[in-house]
């Protein structure tokens, strides 16, 4: 089968005659079941529509004969029963930069499209059905192709050349998902400013009409605390932000990669205890049943937000049938474990905010799931009030602060003040290296406010030791393993000296722009002078593989590179 030939639009004549055209970034949300873009049109953000009128779309890919279609495009309108033949690939949010050992991938194997893993720590292998056969892929190559379909359909209603974007990404990401998303928008012709944390784009959005009022009113800004909340498809994000004057602080973020997938997986395995097994037959047939299973799922779901009973009838084949009713008591029983997860966040997140919920001026519930009357209720619960915050769209919120974004970054002036506003972000997990054998010793905590740069001292942990790894490390285990592996160096040349006698300061630095660079050299204890040149790594290093790196290293060198912490820190 010939593979698709994917070009990057070229600028016309009438560009060339324009070398003063607008290059105002686009903002692009691209959620695990929907995306939505939009930009800033001079006055205010607007959301664009593809040809079918639509401003937000599913994200999928649906792969047939011999060209991929996405669900941007105008050619193909696919309905629910096409989209789960296993011809279409979607969740790719979910999948791209996870490892086959990752619960996450493993629940995506009930998906109706292939996925299978070795679970060695290698990427997963992703297939899609073309022709009754399977038709290998990537969740980077699933979404460059969606993106170049929204690319070319943004270009076409702005009637110019799309370059730049800010791209959303949930809290929960780590930097090695970020590259993959990097990688995919460059697949796609598309130069990244940023990717942004979807509630921090909210708290922009937010700040941006804090301002407004404070405008309209002719005050002063007055400082006022929000509480994001925004569930989606594939993730949850929870985040306070301290807003002022059109500046929005972040003070805490806490994100799981739990949502609206997960629901559904909870009510279909309700509904069918073997569901799992049931999935693991991609036959035809079986494929088609999942599929009838899956859509009467989703449309009870839907229902049960707003009447207290549904009634589902599916005929799986082979004298296997689904005849039975769901309450909304039933609903929120299988899904207990998660709404739990989600009030965890929450609670979380106000405490590394060091604030209670009493100081709250505002709570905002946003993305697909905000529907849900179970995790409105939970979130205005626990946040003690009675209502939310009803001056953002729910659906939107996310993609305009994007926009909004997009167009400060690519440095937009309005004389009106609406783009006078700036974002303090802060390290969503807690960066650090491998110490005292499996241990993990932080650097930068989570929630520190970008940029950011620390520097800490580490001693030898053996006698006559010459050489110190440095494995870098992303999350909030107390153990190495139970991170995320993002690179690795040695810092060579340290004199053979009793163990302690060498110090190596590490220094991790994160800049503006988000690029994490990582600084390594030894001293000699009691001097500043460094026994060899320090070492400069842009991480993350690791392109695939990285579970498996950090079992290698371990059996190729134990703890024989091994460093101790030292109880001291040099500055911040």
């Amino acid at each position: 089968m010939a593979e698709p030939i994917y070009t990057v639009s070229e600028a016309t004549a009438d560009d060339k005659n324009h070398p003063l055209l607008p290059e105002i970034a686009i903002g692009i949300d691209i959620g695990t079941s929907k995306c939505s873009v939009a930009v800033w049109n001079g006055s205010k953000v607007e959301l664009l529509r593809n040809t079918r009128n639509q401003k937000s779309m599913r994200s999928y890919v649906m792969f047939k004969d011999e060209m991929p279609w996405g669900g941007v495009s105008e050619v193909l309108r696919h309905d629910d029963r096409e989209i789960f033949s296993s011809g279409a690939i979607f969740n790719m949010k979910r999948l791209i930069g996870r490892m086959d050992t990752d619960p996450v991938v493993h629940s995506c194997k009930t998906l109706p499209f292939l996925v299978q893993t070795l679970d060695i720590g290698v990427r997963p292998f992703i297939a899609a059905l073309v022709n009754d056969v399977w038709r290998s892929t990537t969740p980077e190559e699933v979404l460059a192709i969606f993106l170049v379909e929204l690319k070319a359909m943004v270009e076409l209603q702005l009637k110019r050349l799309v370059r730049n974007a800010v791209l959303t990404v949930p809290v929960s990401f780590s930097r090695f998902q970020q590259t993959r998303m990097e990688r995919a928008c460059a697949m796609a012709g598309l130069r990244l400013f940023r990717l942004m944390p979807e509630p921090t784009a909210v708290a922009l959005l937010y700040a941006q009409q804090q301002q407004q009022q404070i405008h309209e009113n002719m005050g002063s800004g007055v400082e006022k605390i929000a509480l994001i909340f925004n569930m989606g498809a594939g993730y949850c994000d929870v985040a306070v932000s301290a807003t002022a004057g059109g500046v929005s602080q972040i003070k805490a973020l806490s994100g799981a990669p739990i949502g609206g997938e997960d629901i559904l997986q909870n009510v279909l395995q309700h509904l069918l205890p073997d569901f799992e097994s049931f999935c693991s037959n991609h036959s035809l047939e079986n494929i088609k049943s999942m599929a009838s299973l899956r859509i009467a799922a989703q449309d009870a779901i839907h229902k049960l937000s707003s009447q207290p009973v549904v009634q589902i009838n599916v005929d799986l084949g082979e004298e296997k049938k689904i005849s039975r009713s769901v309450t909304v008591a039933e609903f929120e029983e299988a899904n207990r474990e998660l709404f739990e997860r989600c009030g965890k966040l929450i609670t979380q997140c106000l405490l590394d905010a060091k604030l209670a919920a009493e100081d709250l001026n505002d709570v905002i519930i946003v993305g697909g799931c905000s529907n849900i009357m179970k995790i409105r209720n939970l979130v205005l619960g626990l946040c003690k009030k009675e209502d939310s915050y009803k001056g953002i769209g729910p659906l939107e919120a996310a993609v305009s602060g994007a926009a909004l974004e997009g167009a400060i970054a690519s440095g937009v002036i309005d004389p009106s003040g609406s783009l006078d506003l700036l974002t303090i972000q802060a390290t969503p997990l807690s960066l650090g290296i491998r110490s005292d054998g499996e241990g993990f010793a932080t650097i930068i905590p989570r929630n520190t406010v970008v940029p950011a740069k620390k520097e800490v001292l580490f001693a030898t942990a053996h006698d006559n030791q010459t050489e110190a790894l440095i494995a870098v490390y992303e999350g909030e285990g107390k153990k190495a393993e139970e991170n995320q592996l993002l690179g690795y160096f040695k810092v060579t040349g340290i004199p053979p000296a009793a163990k302690g006698s060498a110090e190596i300061s590490v220094c991790v630095d994160i800049d503006a722009s988000n690029v994490l660079r990582v600084y390594a050299g030894a001293f000699l204890l009691g001097t500043k002078r460094a026994v060899s040149p320090f070492m400069e790594v842009r991480m993350p290093t690791l392109d695939d593989g990285h579970g498996w790196c950090g079992q290698a290293l371990l059996k190729m060198y134990g703890s024989t590179m091994d460093l101790a912490t030292i109880p001291k820190k040099i500055h911040q």
